[in-house]
């Protein structure tokens, strides 16, 4: 955590060169657009590209935070002949936001499992 104002309910996190501000509801002075239903977080994921996903797994781990989607290596295709491979998982905050942590694989070329004999 880089800074927090506790009677503001305000945190503002770094973690490499994701910068995130969380602010509790109802406390110090909220940006509020519409109504605000529990789970609030519906339909959204904020991505988080991080060097090493063993870290943020380990933190965790260590204060029993539950796992929305555990670890997997994916790869999505981003063109005809291209893919982008990561490392993710998923962890959803108290407020029903999932936040998808992500290490960069790389890319490679489209692997065509219908040419296989």
């Amino acid at each position: 955590m880089e800074y927090q104002r506790a009677e503001e309910g305000f945190a503002y996190v770094v973690r490499g060169s994701a910068h995130v501000m969380l602010e509790q509801q109802g406390v110090g002075r909220n940006w509020v657009t519409g109504v605000l239903e529990r789970p609030l977080g519906r339909g959204i994921n904020f991505q988080i590209s991080v060097p090493d996903l063993a870290l943020i797994l380990s933190a965790l781990a260590a204060v029993g935070y539950p796992l929305f989607m555990e670890p997997e290596s994916k790869w999505y295709r981003i063109s005809p002949q291209e893919e982008t491979g990561v490392e993710q998982f998923l962890v959803a905050d108290p407020d029903g936001y999932l936040i998808r942590f992500q290490s960069p694989l790389g890319r490679r070329a489209v692997v065509d499992s219908s040419a296989a004999t």
